[in-house]
């Protein structure tokens, strides 16, 4: 009976998959409202849960792939895989339209570009002092400290190893429970209880769920105005990470 249901388990890998995946996410939701009161989002306790058991999948086997490592979770090889991530990524662009931005206005745009270019160098320069000095790496982690989605496309883009395309991971989802534990007690001193300032954190902060989770707890009718602009911050992010900042990391280093 055992070997049956192992059998069965292995020949639907992907659906395995799936259906670990959603316990993975009902539970980090049970736990981010319970045990937090959604102060740290249900996406980065989900993200890391899954690093964590990717790390814990690769020490068991010693291998090279993380959980899918383990025969009855190989369908996270496919649902993990770069043609699914870069399907999601397409999607959530699909639902963004340019109309929208527009209501942020001159401010909003501008917010846009000066917190990825902002999360990027520093994410930048503080991959150099950790020793991860070539362009590829710096780029990657970079992009990571943008968001935790920017962070692997940028590195599967440029080509960087598998631990670096991790910490850049890492890095997204530190800045996601950041923001979303920060938000309230800053909101008054940087005057965030208006649409308008709502809309320019958002492009500055850029990190959907910890902006959402973060208005939320701040003001809840804020929380549609800040989406707007941090939307847009991982689309820009995954078009300027791996091309004009990439260049500009690696025509700095030769200088």
């Amino acid at each position: 009976m055992v070997y049956t249901l192992q059998d069965l388990l292995i020949k639907n890998g992907f659906v395995v998959a799936l259906l670990a995946t959603g316990l993975i996410i009902l539970a980090s939701s049970w736990i981010s409202t319970a045990l937090t009161n959604k102060k740290i989002p249900a996406a980065a306790i989900a993200i890391f849960a899954g690093l964590l058991l990717a790390y814990a999948g690769g020490v068991i086997t010693e291998g090279e792939k993380g959980i899918a490592d383990i025969s009855i979770f190989s369908g996270f090889a496919l649902l993990g895989g770069s043609m699914l991530r870069d399907f999601t990524i397409v999607s959530t662009a699909m639902g963004a339209r340019f109309s929208e931005i527009k209501k942020a206005g001159i401010p909003g745009m501008v917010a846009l570009l000066v917190g990825i270019s902002l999360s990027f160098f520093t994410g930048a320069i503080l991959a150099a002092l950790m020793g991860y000095t070539d362009a590829k790496s710096m780029a990657t982690i970079g992009a990571g400290a943008c968001t935790f989605i920017v962070g692997p496309v940028t590195g599967a883009a440029v080509g960087a190893s598998s631990d670096v395309i991790a910490i850049s991971i890492a890095a997204g989802v530190a800045k996601s429970i950041l923001v979303t534990i920060g938000t309230g007690p800053i909101a008054k001193i940087i005057g965030l209880n208006n649409p308008k300032a709502a809309m320019i954190f958002g492009g500055l902060a850029g990190t959907t769920s910890g902006v959402a989770a973060g208005l939320a707890a701040t003001d809840p009718k804020l929380v549609p105005y800040g989406a707007i602009t941090a939307t847009f911050y991982t689309g820009i992010g995954c078009l300027l990470c791996p091309s004009v900042f990439y260049i500009i990391l690696q025509w700095i280093i030769i200088l």
